[in-house]
This record gives C-alpha cells, sequence and structure tokens, in this order.
C-alpha cells in the first residue's frame, strides 16, 4: 500500500474529470501564508483546503489545537469542492506531506478511499518546471457521501485505557521529534513531556529529500512494533501524526489509529499525567 503518486503521473492526468487536486500548503506560524500562495500560483484545477479553516473544527476546552471539523462541515466542504464517490482526490503541500497527510486521513475517516498524495508536494512540481497558474477553479457541488470509519480513530479515553493497561496489548507513538518527546523543549504546548508509555518515532524520519521513503524501510522504522498489536499514534494538535499513521499502513500495520486531539488534547484533561526523558 503506497498512498503516494509521482508528479509525473499526475501530469499526465491533470485534465482527467474524475481527479480533483487539492491544494494543502499551511504555515503554522503564518495562518494565511498558504492561502496567499495558492492565490499566487497553485497546480491547475486544485482547490484550496485551509488547515485551521476547513480541516479543523474551533478550538474548545478539549480536542486539541486542531480540533477535527462537525462531519456535516467536512461534508459540505467536499462537496462544494465536487468530491462523489467517483472522484480521485490528489493532495499536495509544500512539500512537508505533513498538511496533504491530514487531508489523505480526514477522508479515510469519512470513508472515502480515493486519495493520494503527491510525492514531493507543490516544491517538487516547480522544480520540474511543470505548468501552474492562478485561476481559481470552480466546480459543480456533489453529494459526498460519508461512511464513517471509527476504526482508525482513537479517543482520549481510549488512550486512557491504554495507558493504564500499561501497553499491553496498545503501543503508542508520539511522532514529534525527541527534544518535545523527552520534554526539553515545548514551544507550543502548555506542559512539557509525553503521554506516559509512548515511544518515539518523528515523523519526519519517514522522508527523506521531501519524499516518503520505501515499503522496506518503513519497515526498518518499526521494527520492533508488533504488527499484532494496536497501534495509536499521536503528535501535538493530531496533524504531524497523520505520516506516521501512512508509513504505518504502507508498513503492513493493520490495526493503526490515529488519537486526533493528540498531546495537546491529553493535556487538557488535569488528571491525566505526562512523562518526561525516555519511556522505561
Amino acid at each position: 500500500m503506497n498512498p503516494f503518486i509521482e508528479k509525473e503521473w499526475l501530469l499526465e492526468h491533470l485534465d482527467d474529470k474524475n481527479i480533483r487536486i487539492a491544494d494543502c500548503r499551511y504555515n503554522l506560524g503564518v495562518s494565511e501564508e498558504g492561502y496567499d500562495s495558492y492565490v499566487m500560483d497553485h497546480i491547475p484545477g486544485a482547490v484550496y483546503f485551509h488547515l485551521s479553516k476547513d480541516l479543523s473544527g474551533p478550538i474548545a476546552a478539549h480536542g486539541g489545537r486542531h480540533p477535527l471539523p462537525v462531519i456535516e462541515d467536512l461534508e459540505e466542504t467536499f462537496s462544494l469542492a465536487g468530491i462523489s464517490e467517483e472522484t480521485t482526490v490528489i493532495a499536495y503541500d509544500g512539500g512537508e506531506s505533513s498538511y496533504a497527510a491530514r487531508l489523505w486521513w480526514l477522508l479515510h475517516y469519512l470513508g472515502h478511499e480515493k486519495v493520494y498524495i503527491l510525492n514531493g508536494g507543490y516544491k517538487a512540481w516547480k522544480d520540474a518546471g511543470f505548468q501552474t497558474n492562478d485561476t481559481i477553479p470552480t466546480y459543480k457541488k456533489t453529494a459526498f457521501k460519508v461512511r464513517l470509519n471509527n476504526e482508525i480513530i482513537a479517543s482520549q479515553e481510549e488512550v486512557r485505557k491504554a495507558v493504564k493497561a500499561k501497553n499491553q496489548e496498545t503501543v503508542i507513538i508520539d511522532s514529534r521529534e525527541n527534544k518535545r518527546y523527552l520534554g526539553i523543549e515545548e514551544p507550543i504546548d502548555k506542559k512539557c513531556g509525553h503521554i506516559p508509555g509512548a515511544i518515539n518515532k518523528f515523523w519526519m524520519e519517514g522522508f527523506e529529500d521531501g519524499r516518503i521513503k520505501s515499503i522496506d524501510e518503513q519497515e526498518k522504522r518499526f521494527k520492533e512494533i508488533d504488527k499484532e498489536k494496536q497501534v495509536i499514534v499521536y503528535c501535538g494538535s493530531g496533524v504531524t501524526a497523520t505520516p506516521n499513521f501512512i508509513a504505518l499502513k504502507m508498513a503492513g500495520y493493520n490495526n493503526v489509529k490515529l488519537y486526533a486531539g493528540s498531546f495537546s488534547d491529553w493535556i487538557s484533561y488535569e488528571e491525566n499525567e505526562v512523562e518526561t526523558g525516555e519511556n522505561d
């Protein structure tokens, strides 16, 4: 299973009516930068999905920094983009792959599996000299059908149960960089450290020069994890854990869930403990 497609394939299929290209460029520090870049130029025919406005819901007491949107809102967003059961969605971002992966996971959660990520993102497309334009397309509204796949999402309560069971049947993976996992540095959230018992697999280690590593290399990354166990991935807000979710699926792990609220949701419950340092 490899959900990444190459720029040459997309170039050949630009005029395919059953393909919808989705620009997911975003900058966590400057939220409108992605949209401004899209307005300037993008892959022809691409629609834009804003991480905070389209692919996340309003911030509340719980749910994390990028809460899941209301299902009906997502249904409307994708319907207005002209996405139907027959549509294959090709998502791209600036080359990070995490924002495109967020859209990939959301569509899978809603039951739409015809979705791929452009390997190397917009950077690879432009570096190749492939065509771009600044035309903002509109599409006829469709009836996007939702068939929720609850097998790929983990709630805070489910994570808490796994922590109490001391990971006998579940492996929890923290996808953030090691300094944040260890609690040495925390530039965003109010507490430092990680969910008790979690192991650390930095999501960017699944890529090389902006491109996804091979299935063999992904298997090596997770080789110590039993494929029969339930795996739950998280990060700071549920965005950068999605590349790890995909990498695990590529490596042959079938029982993988995303804790969508992630660490920022976990620490919103005062009773939830955090650990620092290496996991014993």
